[in-house]
């Protein structure tokens, strides 16, 4: 099966393209089939919400039995917060400049709230910055995708840091970002996060933490790394599901659960164009994914290129949608397509049922 809409749901007056369809029957099930897969392996799931942005999703995940959720920056603990979710992590290292100090105890006094630290000068900022409003931190292990995160053998400096800062070292957590490399690589990246997470642990223990926490987190690695002692997974997109997630195997196409709905706008030999921009599908790619977009309907079709509100399609030897039709589009990368839209057709049982605000967008800082 592929990802589509009905006919009467693309053809919906109310439907002003380019617009973000979510189908709730398809969401709902992503979000009970991650949470079982979680609770088989005795594991904490703490979905992460720079996916959805959305109060609404969030609810339905800690409904499910999400022990909270991971956000990426100060301005989604805000608005998840205001949303009545309290359990957060902000799995970031937050720089504690005076104004998100000020915002950071504000917050802090209304929820629970983690905090990550990858450095000495940020986690002694951050004690300053939390007067003690914190739940505690995290200090991020580097485990192959080299973006931030220290490596397993200075995790120790960072907590003494932290903990001279008066902060609650609870543990420690990674991203194996690496499994995004290509098709396959996830295996591999799951590996990184249980032996780094693993040893930067038993580092903590033996200088005297009592630090349990041991938490990993993407959606390509969250079931490879759901083992042998680690306590929690972080994985965001796969809620929503997007074309890189299906191939590179950590979701089935009949699981994309949220789509751009385009309209053709433009056909001259051999290509057409869509309503659906660089504003709309983001230029999101991978080397190992050609085009930036996945019409399923129109399978041969690729996304050649994009500007502001033109997406150039290639027909190659398919068949081609007909000016003014509306298609499906699945993005390359789901998350920062959502940060676009201020709000998201909801359709359950086949029909539209109205709309829900994406309630984090553009909270950035």
């Amino acid at each position: 099966m592929t990802p589509d809409l009905p006919t009467s749901v693309l053809d919906a007056p109310d439907l002003q393209t380019p617009c973000l369809v979510l189908d709730l029957d398809v969401v709902s099930g992503s979000i009970a089939e991650m949470q079982q897969a979680m609770d088989a392996r005795g594991v904490a799931l703490r979905p992460h919400a720079k996916t959805h942005k959305s109060v609404a999703v969030g609810r339905l995940q800690v409904a499910a039995g999400a022990s909270g959720l991971t956000v990426g920056t100060l301005g989604e603990v805000e608005v998840l917060v205001d949303g009545g979710l309290t359990d957060l992590f902000l799995a970031y290292p937050l720089w504690a400049d005076e104004g998100k100090a000020r915002r950071l105890r504000a917050v802090a006094d209304r929820c629970r709230l983690r905090v990550g630290v990858d450095s000495i000068e940020g986690a002694m900022r951050l004690g300053r910055a939390a007067e003690g409003s914190l739940e505690g931190v995290l200090v991020e292990v580097d485990s192959g995708g080299h973006r931030t995160g220290v490596p397993s053998d200075a995790v120790v400096q960072v907590a003494r840091a932290a903990d001279a800062a008066g902060l609650r070292v609870l543990g420690v957590f990674t991203h194996g970002g690496h499994g995004y490399d290509a098709p396959g690589a996830s295996a591999g990246a799951a590996d990184d996060e249980v032996r780094a997470l693993t040893e930067a642990s038993g580092a903590l223990r033996l200088a005297g933490f009592d630090a349990p926490v041991r938490s990993a987190g993407s959606t390509p690695t969250a079931i490879g790394s759901a083992r042998d002692g680690m306590t929690e997974e972080r994985p965001g997109t796969y809620v929503y599901g997007d074309r890189q997630q299906v191939a590179l195997g950590a979701c089935r196409a009949e699981r994309v659960g949220l789509v751009v709905v385009a309209t053709v706008v433009s056909v001259t030999a051999g290509r057409f164009v869509l309503d659906s921009g660089a504003k709309t599908l983001t230029k999101d790619g991978k080397p190992w994914m050609a085009g930036y977009g996945w019409l399923p309907r129109y399978p041969e079709v690729v996304v050649r290129s994009l500007s502001d509100y033109h997406a150039v399609c290639d027909i190659g030897d398919g068949s081609a949608p007909a000016l003014g039709e509306r298609v499906v589009v699945v993005p390359n990368h789901v998350c920062p397509v959502v940060d676009l839209f201020d709000a998201m057709w909801v359709v359950e049982g086949g029909r539209l049922m109205g709309h829900w605000p994406i309630d984090a967008r553009g909270r950035s800082a």
